[in-house]
């Protein structure tokens, strides 16, 4: 067998990397088909979450069997957040019935029916949590007759009997843009602000998001929501760094006020696992800190953006600012 010297004098069999990982055009092809991640520049690094607030909402979460989406989001914030003592809870189960690219969040047929104790579980955590503003989303529920709504009424209700003057926000999928699901959560559920995402520009939708979504269908579901109630806050977000350029995330921003939002979030798009959407570009914290000037500049009440922002993040002082803010001026 034949064996090659290094430049320290030790022997080298070249044929020992072909045995190890396979033949050198296998271990080739896997490279190209797995390209190299991004990596993260400084102003991505994240705390890892501790604290005794954090642990005891841990506990708290786990002991209800429920399903807090700031871990199966992924979300940057989760220390953050639950160290001052909130979350986001995720209602109707684990399983989404669509499968867009930049979501961790599994994708699969629920079997067209939810938990009916879920609504007091989360209720008697969030009391014992002593949360004062909480967050509801759910994955999208296609299978069931009206999307979900009646969940989120049922929590809401739920949640204001547990928690007297509590604060909610609901962020919710497009109910396929049906008026009787948005007429269920907003006129039976009355939550503070509500919330959905069209997640990305116009130009990359098709290729970010589930092929039953829509940038219009979105925009369409904010429409109606202020069309069933006027004075509602509504709220909607998107990521960066898929590809888009400055120009269309002004154009989606502006989009998103004539439909009456008051509240945006955007934030920086971050791989899950190598098999979801890779990472375009990370967009510097400086541009973020122009993309909210130009926000402030069209009349949003408030504009999060920053690269760890997500969509429920500060969620109370984005409503409280919403709700200061006049509605002569911006409608």
């Amino acid at each position: 067998r034949n064996m090659e010297t290094s430049g320290k004098g030790l022997s080298v069999d070249p044929c020992a990397r072909v045995r190890q990982f396979g033949s050198m055009d296998q271990e080739e092809q896997e490279m190209k088909r797995k390209p190299a991640r991004k990596p993260k520049p400084p102003w991505l690094k994240m705390r890892i979450p501790c604290g005794e607030a954090y642990l005891r909402v841990k506990g708290l979460l786990r002991k209800g069997q429920l399903h807090p989406v700031c871990q199966e989001a992924r979300c940057p914030n989760l220390g953050e957040c639950w160290g001052e003592g909130t979350a986001t809870f995720l209602i109707l189960g684990k399983t989404c019935t669509r499968g867009c690219r930049f979501c961790a969040v599994e994708t699969g047929r629920p079997g067209g029916g939810w938990d009916r104790e879920e609504p007091l579980r989360i209720a008697e955590a969030a009391a014992a949590m002593k949360l004062r503003f909480v967050v509801l989303t759910s994955v999208d529920r296609d299978d069931l007759p009206d999307g979900g709504a009646e969940a989120f009424a049922l929590t809401l209700h739920a949640l204001r009997r547990a928690i007297p003057g509590v604060r909610t926000e609901v962020l919710t999928p497009d109910f396929q843009g049906s008026r009787a699901s948005l007429e269920t959560v907003l006129l039976q559920g009355r939550p503070e602000v509500f919330a959905h995402n069209v997640e990305t520009v116009r130009s990359l939708t098709p290729k970010v998001r589930d092929r039953r979504c829509s940038f219009d269908t979105s925009l369409q579901v904010l429409r109606l929501a202020k069309e069933i109630l006027p004075g509602q806050v509504t709220k909607s977000g998107l990521m960066l760094g898929m590809g888009e350029k400055k120009v269309e995330v002004l154009e989606a921003m502006e989009e998103l006020r004539s439909a009456g939002v008051k509240i945006l979030t955007l934030g920086q798009y971050l791989q899950p696992t190598p098999r979801h959407l890779p990472v375009d570009r990370f967009v510097e914290p400086g541009e973020f800190l122009e993309f909210a000037r130009e926000g402030k500049r069209m009349g949003f009440a408030h504009v999060a953006s920053a690269p760890l922002v997500r969509s429920s993040y500060q969620a109370a002082l984005a409503f409280e600012k919403a709700s200061n803010d006049d509605p002569d001026k911006n409608p």
